[in-house]
């Protein structure tokens, strides 16, 4: 395993990380999950993710029992959380967005679910246009004080947003945002080699990168269709079938990929994942499975890395362009 630092902080991340949206409590029970997550503890994997909003705060609670059951050493791996949709279904104003209320509320209700007496990196799921940033600014910064949060950062936030948090920050002597956690992949790129291009530097931004394979597009298991076992074809999920396959170029750019991948005697699956790991504003790579099986294929993506030299990556290029 590699290790990279989170931005500009000292915590080192694992370069791939394992993530619980979509599986944990759905599509895994507490014994698959444990096997998963040994897996990607043996093998490196020292961060693992969550978020209030995953199966309503079971995929917590699955997370929370099966650690507490492996007995990892607490300071040799990092957990998160993040804040924003709430918990519940239909939730109550109070039980949602960035409001300090609700921002405090459910960490401590996090730390329930997980059996934690911290989280090691806490995000602000979205932008909350109904609370000022100043006032989550101040909630999270408490929370780090307390020693409840280690890492505070954003997700799929503007730049414009980070830069007036960073500066709110600045201005009251507060804790900063240390990361964004924003989805990269060969086919979504533009957020974060673009609009968040000057962050890394000027706010030491790292970022804890999702969906690295388009939610399996990249795998080029949709060319044909849906497959009745994929998530696309999950009840509850119609919103994320139409936003990845309502683009009708994406599937034309897997196929040009394909034969790449064939030439270097790897999948598209590492090929994608590795892709992203060549970024170095990628402090890690988010990877989420249901079979172990899965994850293995998918942990060997570090081991492709020297296969893409600069050749290799202008035919990438070439083939998403």
């Amino acid at each position: 395993m590699q290790y990279r630092r989170l931005g500009h902080s000292g915590l080192q991340l694992s370069a791939l990380s394992f993530g619980a949206w979509v599986t944990f409590g759905q599509q895994v029970g507490r014994a698959q999950a444990r096997e998963l997550l040994a897996l990607a503890y043996d093998n490196g994997v020292n961060f693992f993710d969550n978020a209030e909003i995953y199966n309503h705060g079971e995929a917590e609670r699955v997370m929370g029992d099966v650690l507490a059951d492996l007995r990892f050493p607490r300071d040799s791996y990092c957990v998160s959380s993040k804040v924003y949709f709430g918990a519940v279904k239909d939730p109550k104003p109070t039980q949602r967005g960035l409001s300090r209320k609700h921002v405090i509320e459910a960490c401590h209700q996090a730390l329930e679910r997980l059996r934690m007496e911290h989280l090691d990196l806490y995000f602000c799921h979205r932008p909350d246009p109904d609370t000022p940033i100043v006032e989550t600014v101040a909630a999270m910064d408490m929370l780090v004080r307390q020693g409840k949060v280690m890492y505070w950062g954003t997700s799929e936030w503007p730049a414009e947003a980070i830069l007036e948090a960073h500066r709110v920050a600045k201005e009251n002597h507060l804790a900063a945002p240390t990361m964004e956690q924003p989805q990269y992949n060969l086919l979504h790129r533009e957020r974060v080699e673009v609009e968040y291009a000057s962050l890394y530097d000027s706010c030491g931004m790292g970022t804890t990168i999702w969906s690295p394979l388009a939610s399996g597009v990249l795998t080029g298991k949709y060319n044909d269709g849906i497959p009745g076992d994929a998530r696309l074809s999950q009840p509850g999920y119609e919103w994320l079938r139409e936003e990845v396959l309502g683009k009708g170029d994406r599937i034309a750019k897997v196929r040009r990929l394909q034969p790449i991948a064939d030439e270097l005697g790897v999948s598209l699956t590492q090929l994608a994942i590795a892709w992203c790991l060549l970024n170095p504003h990628v402090s890690t790579v988010m990877l989420g499975a249901s079979k172990r099986e899965q994850l293995e294929h998918n942990l060997g993506a570090l081991e492709i890395l020297p296969k893409l030299d600069e050749a290799v990556q202008k035919r990438i290029e070439q083939a998403v362009a």
